[in-house]
């Protein structure tokens, strides 16, 4: 074979090899990046030796080494709530006791022979020697009866940013954090690939930087301490100050439904339950509202609800003689007794009660005898009409105060001079409005009763009355329903009317009905037994800026921090306390530009994402 042809077949076998290794390449390649490692695995890493950047992100791991002779429950819930990205590690090893209680032995025995050496050369006492040697003193005396365990601690934190400028800037906060506690960390200097290693979620402390802690120190580091109201399932009530999330939640999951606003003037309490309205529609919810103060028709025009306006120049009339159609067998047995007793109840308001005048003095209630005489009346009143206990007879047509005025009026007793005190809601000043049959059909799932333009007089008795016939709806048929009674203070002032609140509070679960009372005269309606009865009977409660006046009240009664106390006082527009069971978060209630557009009210404010 000739040279040249030689030559042409080494490098004909050469070329044919290097296409093989380049497939083959190829083919590691290709199979490379389909797993799911190369996946999610960072382009790159760079360690440097005071931190360390993987991919595009820059990473510096911090150890503690030092912390003050006491530490107190929650003293890491700053640093976990904290707005910035972090990986935290913890290290607990158990140590034998036997081994600390000899070690123990020895260093008390150290300690006493410095105390005895500083004593024999006349120098002056050294309280942190005294110190120490009680600690240990107490801590064996501990060990020895088994209430400690004694523990080797190592705490390591890894702050991420997107900039070495932002990476220094967040070690400045977590220092600040620290340091304010009398804790003291370092940098991981030349120990960055370790600390970011032990700070993975593999357990593998290559740091080794520990410290000795005793059970009831340890229990303080406990780490899950992070304020967060975040359900699966609810509506967005906020924004959770504590961490930035989201406070998503469900009211009804609740072991009620119930929730209480308190909040000054301006504060931002119709806001915050016009948005939670708004929203609960969108999953379902009927809402129920009594609007004293005309806030709510922009809101109920926008989804298409009834507005339903009461005054003595309106068309709209409330019978509260009206029984509920309830299907129930057990509450259709029970619906005219209770009736009655809701009956007796808006009588002694109309007819005096146990109110208080225009002059401030005691107007004085109906004497038992009184009491006697209108307790029969409505039953006759109710027998006319046709109506007894049987339920099969209560589909029959209600009879109305006029009948009432007429049974007491040719009544024996007290009758008479009962029916002289009705006779201004029959004939006189007040008639037509309460005296008629009922000629309101709610079916909608927003209805709004506005009481605004009824005089003052008559407003409590009118949130009396549409309570009560809100009352026989929600009886009637059982449906997922928020019912805002807005203002309650007006009927805190009633006992009657505040009895028929709480009753409405206790009762609502049952009837699956969330029972929301707004008020911004907080001091008066915890000032009242059925006030505070309310509030323990609601499982959710929206705090917003207070007068300083009314924050020790609330104080008292929710248990408050002096640092929330503070809070309370100075909060911005639409920022609170949220509390939802036995959690609560300090929250800012935010709105998109639509929502605002529809629920804020205030004169000449500028659309505002907050309330």
């Amino acid at each position: 074979m000739s040279k040249k042809k030689k030559q042409q077949k080494a490098a004909l076998k050469a070329s044919q090899m290097q296409n093989a290794a380049e497939l083959e390449i190829q083919r590691a390649f290709e199979q490379g990046i389909t797993t799911l490692r190369d996946l999610i695995s960072p382009s790159s890493i760079e360690i440097h030796s005071s931190y360390f950047r993987l991919g595009t992100k820059y990473g510096r791991t911090l150890y503690v080494y030092g912390y003050p002779r006491s530490l107190y429950t929650g003293w890491l819930s700053p640093i976990i709530n904290i707005d910035e990205v972090l990986d935290i590690s913890m290290y607990i090893y158990p140590v034998d006791t036997a081994v600390v209680m000899k070690n123990l032995e020895k260093k008390v025995t150290q300690l006493e022979a410095s105390i005895a050496v500083n004593s024999e050369k006349g120098r002056i006492r050294d309280p942190e020697l005294e110190a120490a040697i009680g600690d240990a003193e107490q801590l064996r005396d501990d060990l020895q009866v088994g209430r400690e365990k004694f523990f080797r601690f190592g705490l390591y934190v890894t702050l991420w940013a997107d900039s070495l400028d932002e990476l220094n800037f967040v070690q400045r906060k977590i220092e600040t954090i620290f340091g304010q506690q009398m804790i003291f960390s370092k940098v991981a200097s030349s120990q960055q690939e370790q600390g970011m290693n032990s700070t993975l979620p593999q357990c593998t402390d290559q740091l080794q930087i520990r410290r000795n802690m005793n059970t009831g120190a340890i229990s303080t580091s406990f780490p899950f301490t992070s304020a967060d109201l975040t359900q699966e399932k609810g509506i967005l009530y906020g924004i959770n100050m504590h961490n930035t999330g989201l406070v998503i939640f469900d009211r009804f999951t609740l072991e009620n439904a119930n929730m209480v606003v308190f909040a000054k003037s301006g504060a931002g309490k119709s806001f915050a339950v016009k948005l939670e309205a708004l929203r609960s529609m969108m999953v379902g919810s009927e809402i129920l509202i009594i609007d004293p103060e005309n806030e709510y028709q922009r809101l109920c025009d926008a989804v298409g609800g009834s507005y339903i306006r009461l005054s003595l120049n309106s068309d709209v009339r409330i019978n509260p003689f009206d029984l509920p159609k309830v299907v129930d067998s057990e509450d259709a047995n029970d619906a005219l007794r209770a009736n009655l007793v809701t009956l007796h109840g808006l009588f002694r308001l109309m007819l005096g009660g146990s109110g208080i005048g225009p002059n401030g003095q005691l107007i004085p209630a109906l004497s038992p005898n009184e009491e006697a005489d209108l307790d029969q009346a409505l039953i006759d009143t109710y027998a006319r009409a046709g109506i007894t206990s049987d339920p099969l007879t209560h589909q029959s047509t209600p009879p109305t105060i006029l009948n009432l005025y007429d049974t007491l009026l040719h009544m024996g007793g007290s009758g008479p001079i009962l029916a002289q005190r009705l006779q201004k809601y029959t004939t006189g000043t007040f008639a037509g409005i309460f005296s008629q049959q009922s000629n309101i059909d709610i079916n909608n799932q927003m209805v709004v009763f506005n009481i605004r333009d009824l005089e003052d007089q008559l407003r409590p008795v009118a949130m009396y009355i549409v309570l009560s016939h809100i009352w026989n709806i929600i009886r009637a048929r059982k449906k997922r329903r928020i019912l805002i009674v807005d203002e309650a203070w007006q009927l805190m002032d009633h006992e009657d009317s505040a009895n028929f609140l709480f009753s409405l509070a206790k009762r609502a679960r049952k009837y699956y009905l969330g029972l929301t009372t707004v008020t911004q005269d907080v001091e008066d309606f915890m000032a009242s037994k059925m006030g505070r009865a309310i509030v323990a009977n609601s499982s959710m409660q929206l705090l917003l800026k207070q007068n300083p006046s009314a924050v020790d009240v609330l104080s008292d009664v929710f248990k408050l921090t002096e640092q929330e106390k503070k809070l309370l006082a100075n909060f911005p527009v639409g920022n609170g306390l949220f509390f939802a069971g036995q959690n609560h978060v300090h929250i800012q209630v935010i709105a998109s530009d639509t929502e605002t557009s529809l629920i804020n009210t205030t004169p000449g404010a500028e659309a505002s994402k907050r309330g």
